[in-house]
């Protein structure tokens, strides 16, 4: 009878930790065995061998960071301007925006998430085979707990490959044989289905035995409501037209190595249902809600006054939920980004890896985020796609919004555009159209609240409340050139003239060049907001009937039927809390016209999250999303020619463009030859 290896065998999958014949030497194996034995029958040791499991989350890994080892967080919206040079080989690999965004990254471009990854999924297979060794544990309950911490991680290492190079292999739970060949061992792709169902089913099985809610010490170690979330989002991305009814050349180019298809040609409403079910799975826990910022009437640079959204008899007189007649919308979204809370007074915050990013945190970001006057580097910005996309104050669309695109029948298929003429002119004063100082273009005048979170828009304010020079505090920036934010020679301007605001707090500086003159910022992997949107979504997509799908435990069953009321669960908070108003009845009537809105809600609501570059790949849009021009501000306009400045150009230094091969990153070279059963992604080259 042949002797089972309950350990990962790592050579199959290309992690070069050991030798192919290293892990098929018997020796070897019970030699790894015995240590595992003294591992798992030590509590502190136990401990560390989950840490460890954990630790692969970070870099590469990681949801929501700075650009050089994923850059996903870069899209369409968002773009880094440094970094302008040809690949930098280093340890994970660093890409210049144009290379990412032409896909001239390649199969031996290092980025380290899929080594990552498995050797994640490794260690966590590890721990859920032997932590029952371990009687040192306070109480059942403790062990299960850990046991279903391990699992969350197994199944999220898989949820990240497959969002980012689509099917991949699956491996067995149980382990591998090692007296069998290499050849034997090597392990074909799973269909995207299956290894979402996976996905579903262990996190599942986490979410019974985790904990509803962390202490400060293990605030970044998964509860039962990350585990469900995660769920919901692999439900979803396989609902999703990429994945379910894909029949295009793609699709039927993505095939494993005996030729079966690995994204589902056959379109299958009930997936909605269950990506529905999944996330009021999540609702329905009661843990979850976003996070508000009572009103203010004291005013500061930093702290300012509350700025009423324009009247509307309903919202202007309710409380939030309902309204927002307690709240202060700018600051209720303002600090759930910036550091202002932490990271467990955030109530909309499932799963963040806290200080746990890596070498690229949030606070990295924001160092290329802030202006020279505050020795930051001056070169992530956003284009004038997202700036177009926030509404007016009263909840209508700017004037002008994307008319750029407006001969461009691809894009105007799938977005609401307004032709009007942008507008022009300059406030005068600091009074006129709160919260913009003087001379400000008028463009960016009665916009919505989360816009002001967001946009560093030409003549914003940064309150720089830390900086040494009392003169460079509550500082006015302006990009126009000749200025000192402005463009110039080096690299260190922003390409759009239109900064980002977003997780920058008022007391960030990069003084003396540390980084611990930031805010630390809770990394927003998952949270509350996003969960409500996939809701909304799902449901707008069950159109021909009512589907009854058992809850995560099996308690109960959700009826899942196209529902107004229902939509509005998941649309209305988000919208309350931003400031603007709900939709009109006739939006939420039509399954299309919600669509378009329901996806310029998650650019604006999600921008600069990593959620976008996913997102516009799992409704196959990007084909369109990300070939259009990049547009922005005129940048080599002096102040003098200030109206120039603000008609929006195609800016020529910032590359877009979109292939198939792009829908999915490319598989190693390494990789595959390790793997002899692993296909590459359509597009990408093989090794031979």
């Amino acid at each position: 009878m042949k002797k089972k290896l309950y350990i990962l065998l790592i050579s199959v999958l290309g992690l070069s930790i050991q030798s192919c014949s290293d892990y098929l030497d018997s020796d070897y194996i019970f030699r790894d065995r015995e240590t595992i034995e003294k591992v798992f029958t030590d509590r502190d040791k136990t401990e560390a061998w989950l840490a460890n499991a954990f630790s692969y989350l970070s870099d590469a890994c990681a949801d929501v960071c700075n650009k050089r080892v994923t850059p996903h967080c870069f899209a369409d919206d968002m773009y880094y301007g440094d970094d302008d040079g040809s690949i930098q080989e280093s340890k994970e690999g660093e890409l210049s925006y144009n290379e990412f965004k032409e896909g001239l990254y390649d199969e031996n471009t290092k980025q380290g998430m899929w080594e990552r990854c498995y050797q994640g999924i490794r260690q966590a297979t590890i721990f859920i085979q032997y932590v029952d060794m371990n009687d040192k544990f306070e109480s059942e309950a403790e062990r299960l707990d850990y046991k279903a911490q391990a699992r969350f991680v197994r199944a999220y290492y898989y949820w990240l490959l497959l969002r980012r190079y689509g099917p991949v292999p699956l491996l067995p739970d149980n382990g591998l044989d090692y007296d069998a060949s290499y050849d034997e061992l090597a392990t074909p792709r799973a269909p995207y289905e299956e290894i979402a169902d996976y996905i579903s089913q262990e996190m599942a099985l986490a979410a019974k035995d985790l904990a509803l809610t962390r202490g400060q010490n293990s605030a970044a170690r998964p509860t039962r409501g990350a585990a469900l979330s995660a769920r919901a989002l692999a439900l979803i991305y396989a609902a999703s037209p990429l994945a379910n009814g894909n029949n295009d050349e793609f699709a039927q180019l993505l095939v494993d190595d005996k030729g079966n298809r690995l994204l589902s040609p056959e379109y299958s409403e009930e997936k909605w249902a269950k990506a529905a079910a999944a996330a009021k799975d999540v609702m329905d826990l009661g843990v979850y809600e976003l996070y508000t910022a009572d009103r203010r009437t004291t005013d500061s640079p930093a702290e300012p006054a509350t700025i009423n959204p324009p009247y509307h008899e309903v919202y202007s007189n309710a409380n939030y939920p309902e309204g927002w007649k307690d709240i202060d919308p700018f600051e209720s979204y303002r600090s759930v980004f910036n550091g202002q809370i932490d990271i467990l007074s955030n109530p909309e915050l499932i799963f963040s890896r806290g200080r746990n990013i890596g070498g690229q945190s949030i606070r990295d970001m924001v160092v290329h985020q802030l202006p020279l006057t505050a020795t930051g580097w001056n070169t992530s910005g956003l284009t004038q796609k997202i700036v177009d996309a926030y509404y007016m104050n009263d909840g209508s669309n700017c004037p002008g919004m994307n008319s750029e695109y407006a001969n461009v029948p691809e894009y105007n298929n799938n977005h609401r555009l307004d032709t009007r003429p942008r507008a022009t002119g300059f406030t005068t004063t600091a009074e006129e159209h709160k919260p913009l100082a003087a001379g400000v273009s008028l463009q960016y005048a009665d916009r919505e609240p989360r816009f002001y979170a967001s946009v560093a828009y030409n003549g914003a304010y940064w309150y720089l409340g830390n900086e040494k020079e009392i003169a460079d505090r509550n500082k006015q920036i302006f990009y126009y050139r000749g200025k000192r934010d402005g463009y110039n020679a080096g690299m260190f301007w922003l390409r759009t003239g239109i900064g980002v605001m977003k997780y920058v707090h008022p007391d960030d500086t990069y003084q003396n060049n540390s980084i611990d003159n930031l805010r630390y910022k809770p990394e927003p992997a998952i949270r509350y907001a996003d969960i409500l949107l996939m809701y909304a979504e799902a449901i707008n997509e069950v159109s021909e009937g009512t589907y009854d799908i058992p809850s995560w435990d099996g308690t109960k069953t959700h009826s899942i039927h196209r529902s107004v009321a229902e939509m509005r669960k998941g649309i209305k908070p988000v919208r309350m809390r931003a400031g603007v108003p709900d939709f009109d009845n006739n939006i939420y009537a039509d399954k299309d016209v919600f669509r378009i809105y329901l996806k310029r809600e998650r650019q604006i609501e999600l921008m600069g999250e990593g959620k976008r570059y996913y997102d516009i790949r799992r409704w196959k849009d990007a084909r369109v999303e990300e070939a259009m021009p990049v547009y922005g501000c005129n940048t080599l306009m002096t102040e003098s020619d200030r109206e120039m400045f603000h008609t929006p150009i195609a800016v020529w230094n910032l590359s877009a463009t979109f292939s198939d091969k792009m829908w999915f990153w490319p598989i190693s070279h390494g990789e595959l030859k390790r793997n002899k059963r692993l296909t590459q992604n359509p597009g990408w080259t093989y090794n031979d």
